[in-house]
């Protein structure tokens, strides 16, 4: 991609705000929150980078970037952020920006579906409650997998909520 392809989008920042990570301004690109990320010892993540690129409008870049997905949300950044900028708030937003666009990967798509089906993001197959039960607990744990009241609350949020959007 050369630079003339990149096309900075000025209410970006608004979209930003509005999807939780109003403080994303306040980063001085310091690197501080980089060189002590964990998962950027592994991987191409580099939450100064995606911050920069929040700053200046670089929506299509960022919805686009396996980057965004390369955060382990340990908080590790916001603890050591000398401005205490709300670092993961900011990615949080970032993805559910993303999400709603219909960026997200099929491992995290399989994950929403078995939430929204179940109310757990891992299902309980039958060598589970084999374990659970030799273990001399229930097969299926007190959750919403045993609560049929707890389900329909689960199934009211996630509707009103759109999650049902993700899923589909």
């Amino acid at each position: 991609m050369n630079i003339t392809e990149i096309k900075p989008n000025p209410e970006f920042e608004a979209e930003i705000v509005a999807a939780g990570g109003e403080d994303v301004k306040m980063c001085f690109q310091c690197g501080t929150c980089t060189a002590s990320c964990p998962s950027g010892r592994r991987t191409s993540y580099r939450v100064r980078k995606l911050m920069r690129m929040a700053q200046l409008g670089l929506k299509d870049q960022i919805v686009n970037s396996e980057e965004l997905w390369e955060c382990s949300t340990c908080y590790t950044c916001v603890e050591r952020c000398p401005r205490s900028v709300p670092i993961v708030d900011v990615v949080i937003a970032l993805r559910n920006i993303a999400v709603a666009e219909g960026h997200i990967y099929d491992n995290h798509k399989k994950t929403a579906a078995s939430f929204y089906k179940t109310g757990h993001t891992v299902g309980i197959n039958d060598k589970i409650k084999a374990l659970r039960s030799s273990m001399g607990l229930p097969e299926i744990p007190p959750t919403v997998l045993s609560n049929k009241k707890a389900m329909e609350d689960v199934d009211k949020i996630l509707k009103a909520t759109g999650f049902n959007k993700i899923v589909e």
